[in-house]
């Protein structure tokens, strides 16, 4: 089931790896593909973040098992919330 939501979803997806240090204000990130998020989703220091609008959220069928729903227009008020320890993945379609 998990891998069936990959191949109908996120291919759509943009997908974006967040170092733990774009906390502290770095400017950079990385772009993953949803092969390497799969990877990405076994280990135990990434933390998963659903940032799509709530219409897009409220209307799919597909959403990763564990991953945190937050607001894009509100990422200053959520940002810090997240361990500086881990990587944080965004995803929206």
């Amino acid at each position: 089931m998990r891998l069936s939501i990959f191949k109908c979803c996120l291919p759509a997806c943009l997908i974006v790896i967040f170092a733990a240090s774009l906390v502290g204000g770095a400017e950079g990130f990385t772009v993953i593909s949803k092969d390497q998020l799969k990877e990405e989703l076994t280990k135990p220091d990434v933390t998963v973040v659903d940032v799509r609008q709530d219409h897009d959220w409220t209307t799919s069928e597909f959403k990763i098992q564990g991953a945190q729903r937050q607001l894009p227009k509100e990422v200053k008020e959520w940002m810090g919330k997240y361990s500086m320890d881990k990587k944080i993945v965004l995803y929206c379609a």
